[in-house]
């Protein structure tokens, strides 16, 4: 699924086509994704403008001028994809229709959003601009990582007094929005600190690097365009390329890239996911 860094990419990539321009026609190809789409999704967009877009965790979030905001959730394979041109930058030639295009958006400077997604593990939605923090996919999401209210402080207090497994409270996004396994372990590993360590062990110095290199990693990864592994693409199609920069995601029985380190990269499963970790300096 993709993580905080993915998803900041495709908003970034969608902003050229989106921002400003009125959604002269909306098309609809199915009922739903993951859920069913709102009563009348297609005509409540259609003739409505994108005044900005902005992301929440793992969701893009288009403000209309209609007083709602559409909701979107690129599940495990979705993916927006920009078509069309615009003078200064990039051209794409609008794609034949694909079996999997459910949701196309059509803009008034003649770019083309479409909405891809296999699985249909994606989602949207549409909800009150004003109200939507109180949607339920929204309301009960910690802050984010990249924002002033995620600092040491805030950390140590929702880690203090817990059991639970570092790696798992990283993942919590009540605890913190927007991190995945890729990244927890990538930080994890930069910070020589075992993924399995309780939560209410990791001292506060190692709380107060973790809110840096969460944000280092985070800022790198968005950087880079994010990681592509299977499904991820860009809005404009172009891979992410994060991922050849991994130090121990996916490359369990290689060596530790740390230097001075001789340790070979492992891996554990918690709550049903891989962390990878070198076992000599992450303990």
């Amino acid at each position: 699924m993709p993580e905080l860094p993915e998803v900041e990419t495709v908003r970034r990539g969608l902003e050229p086509a989106m921002t400003g321009q009125i959604i002269t026609l909306a098309r609809l190809n199915r009922d739903g994704l993951r859920w069913p789409f709102p009563p009348r999704m297609a005509e409540r967009l259609t003739g409505a403008r994108v005044l900005g877009l902005r992301r929440r965790s793992k969701y893009i979030l288009a403000d209309l001028s209609t007083g709602e905001s559409l909701l979107i959730h690129l599940g495990m394979a979705g993916r927006m994809l920009v078509s069309g041109h615009m003078p200064g930058m990039f051209h794409y030639d609008h794609p034949t229709a694909a079996k999997h295009d459910h949701v196309v958006l059509d803009m008034e400077n003649g770019m083309r959003v479409t909405f891809n997604d296999a699985r249909r593990f994606g989602a949207m939605d549409l909800l009150p601009t004003a109200t939507g923090d109180g949607h339920p996919l929204l309301a009960r999401i910690g802050p984010e990582p990249l924002g002033n209210a995620f600092d040491e402080g805030y950390l140590a207090g929702r880690l203090r007094g817990r059991t639970t497994a570092i790696k798992s409270a990283l993942l919590d996004q009540q605890i913190v929005a927007g991190l995945g396994n890729i990244y927890v372990c990538e930080v994890l590993h930069r910070a020589s600190l075992h993924p399995a360590t309780r939560a209410r062990d990791v001292t506060p110095a190692m709380i107060s690097a973790l809110v840096v290199l969460i944000r280092d990693v985070l800022t790198e990864a968005i950087e880079a365009g994010g990681s592509s592994l299977r499904d991820y693409r860009q809005a404009d199609g172009e891979l992410g390329y994060f991922q050849h920069t991994f130090r121990v995601y996916g490359r369990e029985g290689g060596a530790c890239l740390r230097p001075g380190c001789s340790g070979v990269i492992a891996r554990l499963v918690q709550s049903g996911r891989s962390s990878f970790y070198c076992p000599q300096c992450q303990r």
